[in-house]
């Protein structure tokens, strides 16, 4: 009797476990990305030569030959966003479907709950047009992080909780530089404005994740380019007042727009110098 209890019991965690399985909204998801993945090893693994003619069509010898010396390219940036929908639950669903062909590696909902959905040496699609310095592809050297806010309301302190110690987990795996911690409106002026004007980048500068400006800022000396010195951080100036308010919107804080003041200057001035 001890025994046939003790089985049924068994039976009953194993049904439970299944129905659990079976019933995951991600359950096709999660298929399709195996199935994805197990594709792209593939290719990987693909052995050979290059098959080249010379410009009278004819073959040029070649052969596959292994190298021993090689690793995954590894992410050099990290990109802050905001999701701008309603809930974490309706940002997953979005980076679910094929139609929008947006995506990201990781996803923190207010709760503080951080969900991986892309393993990080893999290329998301998180940064679109998009450029930084001399890098025009920031999806093929980043990661992209979402938080779930619409764009005008503070970052909870548990979403910013488990932020920091994601970077800092990220910034030690990859050893990804200090300056390398931006956001998606700095590598996308005038296309993007987020994570926004609300996001406590002085914050994450203060546990070593990207540059602010310092307390005591040094005024601006009276022939300061502006212009150059945006574009020596990483902005791109084509479209100067898009830059201005980027720059603006990450290290000033103070009001969304593309007019320097005295005051934006001198904070200009004092970052750039960190670079």
């Amino acid at each position: 009797m001890k025994n046939r209890l003790i089985l049924l019991f068994l039976t009953a965690i194993i049904i439970s476990a299944c129905s659990k399985k079976v019933l995951s909204p991600y359950a096709a998801t999660n298929k399709i990305y195996s199935e994805h993945a197990d594709s792209l090893s593939q290719a990987l693994l693909t052995q050979n030569p290059a098959m080249l003619t010379d410009s009278l069509g004819k073959a040029i010898p070649s052969e596959w030959v292994g190298t021993v010396n090689f690793n995954l390219r590894k992410p050099n940036y990290v990109i802050i966003h905001y999701t701008a929908q309603d809930s974490t639950g309706q940002t997953l669903r979005t980076f679910t479907l094929v139609k929008p062909q947006v995506s990201a590696h990781y996803v923190i909902g207010k709760d503080g709950k951080v969900v991986h959905m892309l393993n990080d040496y893999m290329r998301a699609w998180h940064a679109g047009i998009s450029k930084w310095g001399s890098i025009s592809d920031m999806n093929s050297c980043s990661i992209g992080i979402e938080l779930d806010n619409k764009g005008n309301e503070p970052f909870s302190t548990a979403q910013m909780n488990s932020l920091l110690s994601l970077l800092a987990k990220l910034k030690k795996d990859y050893n990804i530089p200090t300056a390398n911690f931006i956001g998606h409106g700095d590598i996308a002026p005038g296309r993007k404005p987020d994570p926004g004007i609300l996001f406590p980048w002085e914050l994450l500068a203060n546990k070593g994740f990207g540059y602010y400006s310092d307390i005591i800022i040094v005024p601006a000396p009276v022939n300061f380019d502006s212009a150059t010195a945006l574009r020596l951080i990483g902005y791109d100036t084509r479209n100067l007042p898009a830059a201005i308010g980027a720059f603006k919107r990450h290290f000033v804080q103070r009001e969304d727009s593309t007019q320097l003041t005295q005051f934006d200057l001198d904070v200009l001035f004092n970052v750039y110098k960190k670079y």
